[in-house]
């Protein structure tokens, strides 16, 4: 399990600017962009390497997408503070320095004075960076926009959260240098994920034969596409599911070969690999345990995963009992509670004992 810092936070601060495809103009302007940047899988042979193939098609994505989209700054957490506070903070460093050097009174007026302003300058800043979020927020109600609504309402209430760098290793011990925290979050994913010390099972050996796997259809990869969910963090590849959803022929034509060599059982190397995000739940912030990890896949292996499942389903439905409920299609733990609250209320009603067992994951794969 390898460990990094920075590459999210780079990304994060370098992301496209993705509400751009909402728009009718650049959406074509992008499908043009990468239908003439496209060669990497024009003519891809069976010979030729998955992984390089698959490297200068991702460029080529990115291009088109900083080129037509653009890139989305990073936000800071003081938009109100421009040039002309900065400038103020400056005077005032300039009038404490003369004021050390000599304290007379009209230095100490003058340092004084720039105080006043600067304070009065920047409560105005902040008074209308809020008017102005306000009026967003209302605008946002107006036009249905949800998810920016919710965004900006939480960030005013939560307002500046700051990220915590230290936490506790297996002693209970403050680890508070990069190297010793990534060091203690890549021993606790790897305990928490891996499995350790395995006992030796014995499997009985099943001659079945093997059915034909047929071909990845057109409808069955562009239903796939339209299942990836926006809105969402991109993974070690740096593609937002946006840009394949957005995509052309071109694009899904690229897809489809590079799904394809499953029947050779090959697989990307970029695909194995994914990105855990700690994300804070509960009760101690320097405890590892308290953290609940998030798994960022690649969006192109997303693709893959949402058509496997649509393939292994109907062998699945023919061995799954009838009393399995939750994760299946048209089926809901509903009637499994009411049964449950039903044969508690007669148990109750005639004094007898009831059993019943529950079991809980402690952590579960996301």
């Amino acid at each position: 399990m390898a460990v990094h810092k920075q590459a999210a936070q780079k990304f994060y601060g370098e992301g496209f600017n993705l509400r751009k495809l909402n728009e009718l103009e650049v959406r074509k302007q992008y499908q043009i962009e990468i239908t003439n940047r496209f060669v990497a899988l024009e003519n891809l042979s069976d010979g030729e390497d998955i992984n390089r193939a698959w490297e200068s098609s991702k460029e080529n994505k990115k291009t088109s997408a900083k080129e037509s989209l653009g890139l989305h700054k990073l936000k800071h957490h003081k938009p109100w503070f421009d040039d002309e506070c900065l400038g103020l903070v400056d005077q005032k460093l300039q009038g404490r320095m003369h004021w050390v050097h000599d304290p007379s009174q009209s230095n100490v007026d003058k340092l004084n004075t720039v105080k006043r302003e600067a304070s009065r300058h920047f409560r105005n800043k902040k008074k209308a960076y809020l008017k102005a979020g306000i009026e967003e927020l209302e605008n946002n109600s107006k036009i249905k926009n949800i998810r920016d609504l919710y965004r900006g309402i939480s960030d005013f209430k939560k307002g500046y959260q700051p990220r915590t760098n230290i936490v506790k290793d297996e002693k209970g011990d403050l680890g508070t240098d990069s190297h010793s925290v990534l060091a203690r979050w890549r021993n606790h994913f790897s305990q928490l994920l891996n499995i350790h010390g395995v006992n030796d099972v014995r499997q009985t050996e099943l001659h079945t034969s093997e059915p034909l796997v047929p071909e990845l259809s057109a409808f069955e990869l562009e239903f796939a596409i339209e299942k990836l969910k926006s809105n969402k963090s991109p993974g070690i590849d740096q593609i937002p599911a946006e840009l394949s959803k957005a995509g052309d022929r071109t694009i899904h034509s690229e897809i489809h070969q590079l799904i394809s060599f499953w029947n050779k059982e090959k697989l990307l190397e970029e695909w194995k690999e994914l990105i855990i995000v700690p994300i804070y739940k509960k009760v101690e912030k320097t405890d590892c345990s308290s953290y609940r990890g998030i798994s960022l896949l690649a969006a192109m292996y997303q693709i893959l995963s949402n058509i496997l499942p649509s393939r292994l389903i109907p062998y699945a439905e023919e061995i799954t009992g009838y009393y399995q409920r939750g994760c299946r299609h048209n089926r809901s733990t509903t009637d499994h509670i009411f049964c449950t609250r039903q044969i508690l209320e007669r148990k109750w009603e005639y004094y007898e004992a009831v059993c019943q067992l529950y079991i809980d994951l402690k952590k579960s794969y996301v």
